[in-house]
């Protein structure tokens, strides 16, 4: 198998500039078999193939869009992390209108992009990802920002050569169905996220506890846990995002190091997300880990995703 070609962009990350390897198995250890309706696991550094189940199949993908919100913000010319961002009311609105999962930012307090990075990774904040489109689009409205953002969001679909993927929804709430993906280009989506530092530092973190300024410039504490209970519960595991929706079903993009090894993967619609992640982890090291595995509990009253 010939693995993708690669070169650096400016930012450090890495840019696949070939097709994805068709899928490929040891012959020695036997395919796993997953719940996921779509699957597919790949080498960090190479690029290789491991495994593949629908690989080209078009699904939606819930909040795993926000892996390309993340990495749209990451990958902005003269990113400053420590930029404020006022929490406006029409944030915290749209969660409640469309009932998605919270970071329960304040209207009025003021958080840093790189808060606002794991309020949007962590808890799987809708309202931290309104935040950073509008933040980080162009135009005179909310509307526009927003709208300029998710063509950005697009654009970098393109850039990376995903030719199944399309955006449009910054957080993966999508009234029209055109918010969609493939296990093989979100997998090749998530290596190149996981190939910038602070990515992987947010991804990473089982929790994150912070201190914003609220607007009459007293200290507020905000405490977000990962959504994504394989961190903690799979040796090596360390990343990437959950996502689930009534299209979608359950979804996850996962990461697992060990020595000098890195594999990334994604399942889609899958009634046993972790299970499964687990398994394609197994397959991709040669290891038995996902057999005795226990998922980490997320404290009362955190965010589910």
């Amino acid at each position: 198998m010939r693995s993708a070609a690669t070169v650096v962009l400016s930012s450090g990350l890495l840019l696949t500039a070939s097709p994805l390897a068709a899928p490929a198995q040891a012959a020695s250890r036997p395919i796993p078999s997953i719940a996921a309706k779509g699957g597919f696991v790949i080498d960090q550094t190479s690029a290789k193939a491991i495994y593949g189940k629908a690989n080209d199949l078009r699904r939606e993908m819930a909040s795993t869009t926000k892996v390309t919100t993340a990495i749209t913000v990451l990958t902005t010319p003269g990113l400053d992390l420590n930029r404020k961002v006022t929490i406006k009311q029409a944030y915290r609105d749209y969660v409640v209108r469309e009932g998605g999962s919270t970071a329960d930012l304040k209207t009025g307090d003021k958080l840093t992009v790189r808060q606002l990075l794991s309020a949007l990774m962590l808890p799987s904040g809708c309202d931290a990802a309104y935040a950073l489109a509008d933040t980080f689009g162009t135009g005179s409205t909310t509307a526009a920002r927003t709208a300029s953002f998710i063509g950005k969001m697009n654009k970098k679909a393109s850039q990376l050569g995903l030719k199944n993927t399309k955006y449009d929804s910054f957080d993966g709430i999508s009234r029209a169905g055109a918010n969609y993906t493939t296990p093989s280009d979100l997998a090749k989506l998530a290596r190149h996220a996981f190939s910038s530092s602070v990515f992987r530092e947010v991804v990473g973190a089982t929790s994150y506890k912070t201190v914003a300024l609220t607007k009459d410039s007293r200290k507020r504490t905000y405490t977000w846990y990962n959504t994504n209970r394989l961190l903690g519960s799979y040796k090596g595991a360390v990343g990437i995002k959950t996502g689930t929706g009534t299209k979608a079903g359950p979804c996850l993009i996962f990461a697992a190091t060990r020595g000098d090894k890195t594999y990334v993967g994604v399942v889609l619609n899958s009634s046993a997300r972790y299970t499964d992640a687990g398994k394609l982890l197994d397959f991709a090291f040669g290891s038995t880990t996902a057999k005795t595995m226990k998922l980490r509990s997320l404290p009362v009253g955190a965010q589910n995703d």
